[in-house]
């Protein structure tokens, strides 16, 4: 089957978009791609989707970074791949983040922060996320979360959940998901070849709304093998996965493809099965609508 090809049409549909569409730039010491409109990019198709308003997977040379520069009213993660990135804000938080921590800044009535790339010789690559607020003028917050690669092999391990869900601990540190102020589910995998599929029910909804079940999915694949994954695509080296609805809907993503899935409802299920020779590594965003 193709990349992108879908069979089997319901209420659960899904919208396949490759890599090779994303936004961003090589800049020499940061290489990016952007998900949705950012920056010098934009497309008024791809703005947000339901919360979820940038998903840049960046990679920064050593020594170079991002200045002190202001955020408010958006909820900021960073998920760190490989390498290290150093974080400073104006709360007074220092911290040098590693593959697995996740660094939420809940930016309310506003704060400034940089990030850099202090190693010596080794490029740092992660994922900068945002979400829009449910609530306007919060005071800005700051959580930090460690997920190993064993939390996630073969399973999808729940990185960032709602302020207010049963599993999250709305403190600076701690087990569980990292705390937001929106309604999204962060979930992410390292699922191995010839493993069995893993599969995401869909949640209710964070919000209940009279006459809406609505939800919103969407995955998407880290590209692992580089900045570059033309090559990996065309020679099959690089991770490849099925993702699959409970309609019978299906769609394959190869490193930097992603799938929206719109019209979900709780109790939907998204099964994803590794389909080529690499650990593929997935992200999940499970929102209301």
């Amino acid at each position: 089957m193709a990349i992108g090809s879908q069979t089997a049409p319901g209420r659960m549909q899904f919208r396949f978009r490759p890599s090779e569409e994303r936004g961003g730039d090589d800049h020499g010491w940061l290489k990016t791609f952007h998900t949705f409109s950012f920056a010098d990019y934009y497309d008024r198709d791809f703005v947000q989707y339901g919360p979820l308003r940038v998903i840049n997977e960046d990679r920064v040379f050593p020594g170079q970074g991002f200045p002190f520069h202001r955020h408010q009213e958006a909820e900021i993660f960073s998920y760190i791949l490989s390498g290290e990135l150093s974080h400073k804000d104006t709360m007074g938080n220092v911290e040098t983040m590693k593959r697995g921590d996740v660094q939420m800044t809940s930016g309310g009535t506003g704060i400034a922060h940089s990030e850099y790339n202090d190693h010596p010789n080794k490029e740092v690559h992660f994922l900068q996320i945002w979400a829009r607020p449910s609530q306007r003028a919060l005071k800005p917050q700051y959580y930090t979360r460690h997920f190993t690669d064993a939390d996630k092999k073969d399973k999808f391990a729940h990185i960032v959940a709602p302020v207010g869900y049963e599993t999250v601990k709305d403190v600076r540190e701690a087990d569980g998901p990292t705390p937001v102020h929106a309604p999204l589910h962060f979930f992410t995998s390292l699922l191995s070849p010839k493993a069995d599929p893993v599969t995401h029910n869909v949640l209710p909804r964070f919000n209940p709304v009279e006459g809406s079940t609505d939800k919103l999915v969407y995955l998407q694949v880290v590209q692992s093998s580089g900045y570059s994954i033309e090559a990996s695509k065309k020679d099959g080296s690089g991770a490849l996965i099925k993702v699959i609805g409970n309609n019978g809907q299906e769609t394959i993503l190869g490193e930097g493809d992603g799938v929206f899935v719109d019209g979900a409802v709780e109790g939907d299920v998204v099964k994803v099965e590794n389909i080529g020779e690499k650990v593929a590594e997935v992200i999940l965003f499970d929102m209301d609508a």
